[in-house]
């Protein structure tokens, strides 16, 4: 048995040196546990057309605020500003900003309903007027009372419920990305220190998956705009799609693979891996990628056809758009220009 394990080790040893970079990747990766979620069964026949969550957790995190009581604001958005727009300075400070200007105290302001989902979800909810959560359906239609006010979004997906005649023709810009970067596992195993890192390394590659064709379309010319396409093939060459419980939510989605192992690499917004660091510093580490604040996103804020609050919607509006500036590079935004900063654009 000695003999047959020698002759084995002697014959396979030309293809192990000739993969020796991807074997001395796999153990630096080392043991990482990947314990199965529990993705628990739903009850009852799929609804069609409404998007349902059934993935790795049961917690509602990208709904924000009391579902019952009527609401003082509902803000549709995508969620990767969620950061910004949910803190102390925006929506916490909203209500004592209000309280001070008389025509404004009578509002409330006690139950501002926040969506915070990728903005082909926003769309869709907007559409259907419903989403599911398991074996639960909320309806945001006006009967409900969770119809939104205003909707923060791209450009794309802002002309898209234009021409459902869904929001008003015009929006202004509050907020601009630094473009992408990636996220790493703390201590950097596989020392990724840029893009070419990435496929020297075999890393594996986590980003948004195919329900975000937008976000993955800008990733890909980010890419190929700074290494070109052959570069960026050889950086994609593993990316992983799927893994067990997956959501389709992008801010959610990507640090729970690179923290369980399923993948090496996170590539996002640069502002989204700085939150994951702040928010996990014990498992996660930014790498920044040279040059790719030529490749910024715009986010822009839009209100609602015959909103149910038009009062709150307008002033909403002015609150964000008098503050935005200064808080959004607070949590790793970019600094926007007087020429760029309010800039109305057209959805028609």
């Amino acid at each position: 048995m000695m003999k047959r394990r020698l002759f084995l080790m002697s014959a396979m040893s030309a293809v192990g040196l000739s993969r020796a970079p991807l074997a001395h990747a796999a153990e630096r990766r080392g043991a990482i546990p990947k314990p199965e979620p529990l993705v628990w069964p739903t009850v009852g026949p799929p609804r069609a057309g409404i998007r349902a969550f059934n993935g790795h957790t049961d917690t509602v995190l990208d709904i924000v605020g009391r579902i019952g009581p009527p609401p003082s604001l509902v803000v549709f958005t995508e969620g990767n500003h969620l950061m910004a727009l949910l803190g102390q300075e925006i929506v916490g400070a909203l209500p004592a900003w209000a309280r001070a200007q008389p025509d404004r105290a009578e509002l409330g302001w006690d139950n501002v309903v926040a969506v915070t989902l990728p903005q082909p979800i926003v769309v869709q909810m907007v559409g259907t007027g419903s989403l599911s959560l398991g074996n639960l359906t909320i309806d945001f239609t006006r009967a409900s009372g969770l119809y939104p006010d205003v909707v923060m979004a791209g450009a794309a997906p802002l002309r898209e419920l234009r021409s459902l005649g869904a929001v008003e023709p015009r929006a202004r810009l509050f907020c601009k990305t630094r473009g992408p970067a990636l996220v790493v596992r703390r201590g950097n195993p596989l020392g990724i220190h840029g893009l070419a890192d990435v496929a020297r390394a075999g890393a594996r590659i986590a980003q948004a998956d195919a329900g975000e064709a937008g976000a993955r379309a800008r990733n890909r010319a980010a890419i190929e705009g700074l290494i070109g396409k052959q570069g960026a093939d050889g950086f994609f060459a593993n990316e992983v799609e799927h893994f067990p419980g997956r959501l389709g939510i992008m801010h959610r989605d990507v640090p729970e693979m690179v923290a369980r192992g399923y993948a090496d690499v996170g590539l996002t917004h640069y502002h989204l891996a700085s939150y994951w660091t702040r928010s996990f510093p014990a498992l996660f580490a930014l790498v920044p990628i040279p040059g790719a604040e030529r490749f910024p996103v715009q986010i822009g804020l839009v209100r609602v056809v015959d909103s149910p609050r038009p009062r709150a919607a307008r002033a909403f509006e002015e609150f964000l758009l008098d503050r935005a500036r200064e808080v959004y590079p607070r949590y790793d935004f970019a600094h926007m220009g007087d020429e760029e900063y309010g800039a109305v654009v057209d959805l028609e």
